[in-house]
């Protein structure tokens, strides 16, 4: 739809459609109705009906007379003639007793005909057309922004009505401490302006989704005393171009008006997009809204305290006009907690539910390596969940290890029918996990072994725990990663003989780890340090893409097949060398299905 197309004319055109409909309403239709309800009839018929004494009234008017009938049945009818010089009516009305009378004509004036015969029902129409018009509007939903156009949808918050402060906000210490500032400076802005110092128009919340980017916002409202405008970026765009940027226009006028405030829109990304070239055409309604936000961000001055807080978990897609210097100026990453912060959040979520006396979040911290904040609020829903289900009014600790399953495999399937032999292959597998894990020095230990069916589809699983996060990898440590993940498959070939598809997420793991290291991480012999390819969605799944030839490429897939069949080579001589306590710790997993970690280190040292 082209930006100059008027958004009203439709409802012009209605009411033309309106004005034909009364014109010929009051030209044809209305005396027709008018006629149907008097019969016309001769003079002679009208001397008749007097000289026969069914004439019960007379009316008579300039040019016409009027007369009501009663028949035999005493029910009346409505006549009307002509009127013709006679001088002997009233004579004959008179003799007959009839009643007559001249009606004494009073005309309404024209401005009063006007009124009734043009303007009130057209009046009627449009007020029942504008009533229809909007039930159908709010049953379409987006086109009754048709009728608000450029107004935007912001909601605007107070201390009061968000309920939620920085003290409901944990694992984020320095996302915290980067936004305490900014509402230090709009709560005290003398003592910035006395040095000098400008507060950035512009802070941008980025990481993974689930990690508290809007929930820091909604408490910078609760911490804040002043307005808070929150706002999605789809809001801005519209079917109609031109639409967007009335709303960013809209919004920054608002905020001007209420300053000093806080502005969030959630979801930049969706229009701030990097404006390219490479499409023919482009979206017009998108970078038109980019381009009337960048400028009205250039329209105010920092010491107005209008601060525009923005999230997204796509930041290398935004356009570079809108992360310079003067607009959004400052990035605060709102990243994955560490292990301290899972147990802050998982703390702060335990205190709206009702917990044993010896919950032990630390550990449940540890199970949870790259849970966010959002992953961590459902272990402890689950949890509750549970506990009701269980009978009882409290979480234990025993509810919140399940949650943790769950929320990594899903559900028990208790009811899944498995046959025994599938059901040794499973245990083998899940034993060729944790024994090879066991017997090497950079694995964490082995936490819990099961081969109870999930949800999820996977058959059984081994949770292995740090006991702290590690931020680097070496080459030694990735190798015996993958080297565990391929023991399962080889346990199952060492002990039965057998090849099944149940490692197929352990070799996609296994083989992604191994590419990494060829391409990312600088670890292989062939390739030394060259950078083969780079991750092109950061906070949204970690995409790569290859920066090679195909000649190259094929290279290193040679090289990460190499690593692959060493790591495999490596977990069967692990397993050949153990394997008396291979069949004895799958004996014991077949009867109880499930074996702690201590439970399973006592088996194998015994």
């Amino acid at each position: 739809m082209n930006g100059n197309d008027n958004p009203r004319k439709p409802i012009l055109y209605y009411y033309l459609a309106v004005a034909a409909i009364v014109l010929l309403f009051n030209a044809f239709i209305m005396p027709g109705l008018m006629s149907m309800r008097v019969t016309q009839v001769d003079y002679g018929t009208f001397l008749r009906e007097i000289e026969n004494g069914n004439v019960k009234s007379v009316e008579i008017v300039d040019d016409a007379i009027g007369f009501v009938v009663v028949d035999q049945h005493g029910r009346e009818q409505i006549y009307a003639t002509g009127r013709l010089d006679d001088p002997d009516l009233v004579n004959r009305l008179y003799n007959a007793d009839v009643e007559f009378m001249k009606v004494i004509p009073r005309e309404n004036s024209p401005l009063v005909n006007f009124l009734v015969s043009w303007i009130l029902p057209m009046l009627i129409f449009i007020g029942v057309g504008q009533f229809l018009m909007r039930r159908l509007q709010s049953k379409i939903g987006g086109m009754g922004n048709v009728m608000s156009f450029g107004k935007s949808n912001v909601k605007v918050y107070v201390e009061a009505q968000t309920g939620i402060t920085f003290a409901d906000v944990a694992g984020q210490d320095e996302a915290k401490e980067a936004l305490q500032e900014v509402i230090d400076y709009l709560n005290n802005p003398e003592k910035y302006k006395e040095i000098g110092a400008k507060i950035p128009k512009g802070v941008l919340l980025v990481g993974p989704p689930g990690t508290g980017k809007t929930l820091l916002a909604k408490a910078v409202a609760g911490e804040s005393k002043v307005p808070f405008f929150s706002i999605s970026g789809s809001e801005f765009v519209e079917m109609f171009v031109g639409m967007g940027a009335a709303r960013v226009r809209d919004l920054f006028k608002q905020a001007q008006e209420k300053a000093p405030c806080i502005v969030f829109i959630d979801e930049i990304d969706t229009i701030g997009k990097s404006r390219t070239s490479g499409g023919i055409g482009g979206n017009d309604e998108r970078e038109q809204t980019l381009n009337q936000l960048l400028t009205e961000m250039d329209g105010f001055e920092a010491d107005k305290g209008v601060v525009i807080l923005a999230a997204t978990n796509r930041p290398e897609t935004l356009d570079k006009a809108l992360l310079r210097p003067g607009r959004f100026d400052r990035r605060v990453p709102v990243e994955l907690p560490d292990l301290r912060g899972r147990e802050a959040i998982l703390k702060v979520h335990g205190r709206n539910v009702k917990l044993d006396s010896n919950i032990d979040f630390i550990s449940i911290a540890r199970a949870t390596p790259g849970a966010s904040g959002a992953d961590l609020a459902n272990i402890v829903n689950e949890a509750a969940l549970r506990a009701v289900k269980q009978g009882r009014s409290y979480v234990t600790q025993h509810d919140l290890e399940e949650s943790v399953d769950v929320v990594i495999a899903g559900y028990q399937r208790k009811n899944a029918v498995i046959s025994m032999k599938d059901k040794l292959t499973i245990a083998y597998h899940e034993i060729g996990h944790a024994l090879v894990a066991a017997k090497q020095k950079n694995s964490a230990p082995v936490h819990k072994i099961t081969i109870i069916p999930r949800t999820s589809g996977a058959l059984g699983f081994t949770m292995q725990l740090e006991e702290d996060d590690k931020v680097l990898m070496s080459k030694e440590e990735a190798l015996e990663q993958i080297t565990v993940l391929l023991a399962g498959r080889s346990a199952e070939e060492v002990a039965l003989g057998v090849i099944t598809s149940g490692a197929s997420n352990d070799i996609e793991r296994a083989t992604k780890i191994a590419r990494a290291m060829v391409a990312r991480f600088g670890m292989s012999e062939t390739f030394d340090m060259m950078a083969l390819e780079t991750v092109t969605n950061q906070y949204l799944g970690g995409d790569t893409s290859l920066m090679v030839s195909a000649e190259t490429a094929a290279r290193i897939d040679n090289e990460v097949l190499k690593i692959i069949k060493a790591c495999h080579q490596r977990a069967i001589d692990i397993l050949e060398e153990n394997k008396e306590k291979l069949h004895e710790l799958t004996k014991h997993l077949l009867e109880k299905e499930t074996l702690s970690g201590d439970e399973f280190m006592e088996i194998l040292n015994s």
